[in-house]
């Protein structure tokens, strides 16, 4: 077959391949429009998931009788000064997505220049361009796209349903909202009651609002702002305190110079920053914005801009774990817990209202008898016989030494120990509340931090045994543990082989005490098998960490001394990021104490 040169129309479904996936993928070229437009408010409406139609209004600058001519027609672009495709400072730059949609749908565009006398209109269909007509529209563009994918069925049938297409253009807007904060949006159709973001103000309390607007209430008042900046390069945004996390990284939002984009970049980043806040298979929610000159990073490696290429992407990777480390280690006590919101919607009211028939002669509780007369002396229902049914037990740990908190501990942000419950919980009083502390989950992450700093000045001490502690094992698991064993003896544990499936521990860090060597091998081999070689060394010496620290922490189930209740509550307030165990649990849970008085209706 000789080589041909394809016709136009041809050419123009092709390109429609790369650019217009979906109808989500219609809606954002043309937001993308509206927002190089210089438009202040954008209304979206779609039907059908997008398939049957597609409106995009907007207030921007709109377009001249010629340009709207010129703009239907491929790689005529307004946003490129010059031919240097490294100074993109635009949403939009290749000039395909007009003429892509005109090909594949009936498109219809009205706009109206400040300097022209009235609007003007032009329809396409099937790549067939219409004459430009006179039109009615104050300002600005609208732009109608009927009909999706009319002139090639066979796309119809990879679309998924009307609801998940339409899920999918919600979620695109949300992002191109959440870029430019400035913009009101508003998004309606059949599929889901219409939703209006507000403009908000410039800076970094509009972008607050506006996260907290898309994100949630529960986003807004958890956030941690993150910034860093080295070269030019600048990362802001906010991140969602460890404990508010997903079970995937939908959650987490990355925009590059105002554009949203997708990279796997944010994914290892954001994993490296979080790995001693968070459990495995949980995920924080955050957005990130990037900002660098336009030369720095190459948007023009995906057909749908939805990707983008950084010449050094070493410098952000490293600027966004910073930004990250830096802004968790500052608000490191704070957790989506220890607000004490969370434990409030815990309560519930025991009281049920009595029914309008009750008769107290029929209770379980009516007096089978008539009570005795009053005559100055303890009636039979006082006596010490009758009351031994409240007897329930000495608690937990006495801290009746100390009558009265002393007043200096009181101050302190964790307060002074006033008691053990259920030997796992310790009550301290605060000046305007009441602060219950996970006594495990609180020492876990200060052995962790020990061990960290132990590492980082000059190893970790070691304590050897008397008796090595022989450990059985499958022989698989101990020619594991053996090819990480420098790595343990970098944390104090020395280990070598005792013959086939067993191995010998000779040394344990002193930082954990007395521990059982067997518990922890298994452990960390458990851990261990889930690694592999691409894993850089400090995150697998950070997990043999933070699995020593687990093993080498108070126990849930141990009485405690008064004093070594308020130590601990020292030492909490001294650590770093103490606020939650390093698998992401909050450590401790503080009620003011107007919450207190509103749940007994004080207030």
């Amino acid at each position: 077959m000789p080589v041909r040169q394809l016709p136009e129309q041809v050419v123009n479904r092709i390109a429609a391949g790369e650019v217009v996936e979906r109808p989500a993928s219609v809606v954002k070229e043309l937001v993308e429009n509206a927002i190089d437009a210089g438009a202040s408010r954008i209304d979206v409406f779609t039907d059908g998931g997008g398939r049957r139609r597609i409106g995009i209004t907007d207030d921007g600058g709109g377009m001249t009788a010629k340009d709207l001519s010129l703009a239907v027609e491929r790689h005529a672009t307004s946003k490129l000064d010059d031919e240097d495709l490294l100074q993109i400072r635009t949403l939009g730059f290749r000039g395909e997505a007009l003429p892509s949609i005109g090909s594949v749908a009936r498109l219809a565009i009205t706009t109206r220049h400040a300097s022209e006398p009235h609007a003007w209109a032009l329809n396409v269909e099937g790549g067939e361009k219409s004459e430009i007509m006179p039109a009615a529209l104050a300002h600005g563009t609208r732009v109608e796209v009927n009909d999706l994918f009319y002139a090639t069925p066979a796309r119809l049938k990879f679309l998924k349903t009307d609801r998940t297409e339409a899920e999918a253009i919600r979620e695109v807007v949300r992002r191109l909202a959440m870029a430019r904060p400035e913009i009101a949006f508003t998004l309606a159709g059949e599929e889901r009651a219409p939703v209006t973001w507000a403009a908000a103000l410039p800076g970094v309390a509009g972008r607050l609002t506006r996260l907290g607007d898309i994100l949630g209430a529960e986003f807004r008042s958890h956030a941690i702002e993150v910034h860093a900046e080295r070269e030019g390069v600048v990362v802001a945004g906010y991140a969602a305190a460890p404990a508010l996390t997903k079970a995937n990284a939908l959650g987490q939002y990355l925009f590059v110079n105002g554009r949203p984009v997708r990279d796997k970049l944010i994914l290892g980043a954001v994993r490296g920053a979080y790995a001693d806040y968070l459990p495995r298979d949980r995920h924080p929610v955050l957005a990130l914005f990037v900002t660098l000159d336009p030369r720095e990073v190459d948007a023009n490696v995906h057909p749908a801009k939805t990707e983008v290429r950084f010449r050094n992407a070493g410098l952000v990777r490293a600027l966004i774990v910073h930004g990250l480390k830096e802004g968790l280690a500052r608000e490191g006590r704070r957790t989506a817990a220890n607000s004490g919101e969370s434990a409030l919607s815990s309560f519930r009211p025991a009281f049920t209202p009595r029914p309008a028939s009750w008769d107290w002669r029929a209770s379980p509780s009516a007096p089978v008898a008539p009570m005795p007369s009053f005559d100055g002396s303890a009636v039979p229902a006082f006596t010490e016989r009758a009351q031994a049914a409240f007897d329930v037990g000495a608690p937990s740990a006495d801290v009746r030494i100390e009558s009265q908190p002393v007043s200096d501990l009181v101050d302190r942000p964790l307060g002074a120990a006033r008691t053990q419950i259920h030997e796992t919980y310790i009550v301290s009083q605060t000046r305007d509340g009441l602060i219950i502390v996970d006594q495990h989950a609180a020492h876990e992450r200060i052995v962790y931090e020990r061990l960290k700093a132990s590492l980082a000045e000059n190893g970790v001490q070691r304590q050897i045994l008397l008796i090595p502690e022989i450990v059985e094992m499958d022989e698989a698991t101990v020619e594991r543990l053996l090819e990480r064993s420098e790595e343990l003896a970098s944390f104090g544990l020395a280990i070598e082989s005792f013959g086939p499936g067993a191995v010998a521990v000779r040394e344990t860090p002193s930082l954990l005490g007395k521990t059982n060597a067997g518990g922890l091998l298994r452990d960390l081999s458990e851990h261990m098998a889930e690694w592999d070689e691409a894993l850089p060394l400090e995150r697998r010496l950070m997990h043999v960490a933070a699995t020593m620290a687990c093993h080498g922490s108070v126990r849930a189930g141990r009485r405690l001394r008064p004093e070594e209740m308020n130590a601990l509550l020292r030492e909490m307030e001294d650590t770093p990021n103490s606020g939650q165990c390093n698998h992401g649990r909050p450590t401790y849970v503080e009620l003011k104490l107007s919450d207190v008085e509103k749940l007994f209706g004080r207030r």
